[in-house]
């Protein structure tokens, strides 16, 4: 286990040929809550991946993207789905036209499938960047850990793509 886990930006920029990302919670406690807040009112979300609200995921995606580097994002989730996946699917709209690729998987169908304890991204496929969160969707202490052990890398890129095969393509994939 490395103690001085460097950014997401800095190995998303380091990455050569992808970088997956794996999530497999329900909820995101204190994530984006006014946004949230007025979705839920609403219905309404940004959705324009120029705006001030997407801009630094967008830079980063775009110039990873730009370089060649595959990104994919795949979510297991419980249906019927929570209201913040309900508002993630909205969002994802954005994340779609930036050159992210999204599937979504029931967790129903994802009951044999080998699963890491905790939500992971995944560089050139030997770099884990794994995410700790509360039962609440709330970050954990400590909120990162990378692993770049083979074993470790192994079991979450059969995970990845055991769910990426079972997923459905965002455009396919209602909520």
């Amino acid at each position: 286990m490395t103690q001085n886990v460097p950014d997401f930006s800095d190995l998303l920029a380091g990455a050569r040929y992808s970088a997956v990302h794996l999530e497999m919670r329900d909820t995101y406690a204190g994530q984006d809550s006014g946004r949230f807040a007025e979705f839920q009112r609403t219905g309404i979300a940004d959705l324009d991946p120029d705006s001030p609200f997407w801009t630094p995921w967008t830079s980063m995606i775009r110039e990873a993207v730009g370089r060649g580097v595959a990104i994919r994002r795949a979510r297991i989730v419980s249906e019927p789905v929570t209201d913040y996946v309900r508002y993630e699917h909205t969002l994802t709209v954005a994340n779609v036209s930036i050159g992210e690729h999204v599937r979504w998987l029931p967790r129903s169908l994802a009951s044999d499938i080998a699963l890491p304890g905790n939500d992971f991204w995944l560089f050139d496929g030997r770099t884990v960047r794994f995410n700790h969160f509360t039962g609440t969707g709330a970050w954990a202490d400590p909120r990162v850990e990378m692993r770049e052990e083979p074993a470790v890398a192994k079991l979450c890129t059969d995970a990845f793509e055991a769910v990426w095969e079972r997923g459905t393509d965002h455009e396919k994939y209602t909520v």
